[in-house]
């Protein structure tokens, strides 16, 4: 079982490069989500990160890529001062070095896909497909065949692109057939495909019946409070009237196996309950590792936030653990 942490080389996720920054994010550590031409890493602040989380416990590490990478298949990606290749895998040896498993993200999901710049509005057509595979193929590599690849898929919604120029959602057999597509795409490389669990809130029959077993689930859950019991269990959740958690235990009742995934972004900071609730609820054979998120870049202005993902994953782990050798 893993303890990882999520950290973004490439951020531009969100906002269109076109559009400004919506009023309703600038006082909130939403303005990171505003599109920018240059990487958003702070050399000092990624070696600090790094150091600390192997001097506390974190095991894995999970590249949200994107942009942030001048890929050798598609260097017309990148931003302004993207790492190179060799960077990455030089980056990815070190990690290595202290103790820490480099895990690849790269997200797919038409919410969040910003970064692939025009391939972004040319989803589902053979282009994308090329692109999408070509991607795959050389990060699993740069990673030398990871354990996991992450794949994103979250979010595909119009709320989350209502700010956005250009909009796409599949939906049914498309997004079906994309994100399977996807999945045996790493599969051929010998890595497991891993994905966010939130399409099974909005239509969870379909989602159980159609998701193989073998993609590794990330429910992700941010809020602070977790009911005691099942009473009242509801058939469908979602994350803002707070009981997406419930997609935990109906992730185990149809047999897979999950990483569950906390954050600290102001105003959430629930890793410690996310870990009380896995040690409680799930079945340790089901629970491939714990991820803590922080959904900001790693820069000098939110390293207090890159810091404190590391201690709440130390303090999880030591809620999980303990209780669990006791």
């Amino acid at each position: 079982m893993f303890w990882g942490v999520l950290v973004h080389i490439g951020y531009n996720l969100y906002l269109e490069e076109s559009v400004e920054l919506p009023a309703v994010f600038h006082d909130s550590p939403y303005p990171y989500f505003q599109y920018s031409p240059q990487l958003q890493v702070d050399d000092r602040v990624w070696r600090d990160l790094v150091d600390y989380a192997a001097d506390n416990g974190v095991t894995a590490m999970v590249l949200d890529l994107a942009d942030g990478i001048r890929y050798d298949s598609h260097p017309e990606i990148a931003v302004e001062n993207a790492w190179s290749t060799e960077r990455l895998r030089d980056e990815i040896a070190g990690l290595r070095q202290r103790g820490i498993e480099p895990l690849p993200k790269l997200n797919f999901g038409a919410g969040h896909d910003i970064w692939l710049k025009e391939y972004s509005r040319q989803v589902s057509t053979p282009v994308y497909y090329a692109v999408v595979d070509d991607l795959i193929d050389e990060v699993g590599a740069i990673f030398d065949g990871p354990r996991f690849f992450h794949l994103g898929m979250d979010e595909e919604t119009y709320d989350n692109q209502r700010f956005n120029e250009y909009v796409t959602i599949r939906q049914g057999d498309l997004w079906w057939n994309d994100l399977l597509r996807m999945v045996g795409r790493v599969e051929a490389n010998g890595s497991r495909a891993w994905v966010w669990s939130d399409a099974a809130w909005h239509n969870p029959r379909e989602y159980y019946r159609r998701m193989p077993t073998s993609v590794l689930q990330s429910n992700w859950y941010y809020n602070p409070g977790f009911a005691a019991d099942e009473t009242g269990r509801p058939k469908r959740v979602n994350h803002d009237d707070g009981t997406a958690y419930m997609t935990y235990l109906d992730l185990q009742d149809a047999g897979f196996d999950q990483v569950p995934t906390g954050s600290v972004f102001p105003p959430f900071d629930n890793m410690v309950g996310t870990a009380e609730f896995a040690r409680d609820r799930l079945d340790p054979a089901r629970v491939v590792g714990m991820l803590n998120s922080v959904w900001v870049p790693p820069l000098e202005s939110t390293r207090h936030l890159q810091m404190a993902m590391i201690d709440r994953l130390a303090e999880a782990r030591d809620a999980y653990e303990g209780k669990r050798s006791s």
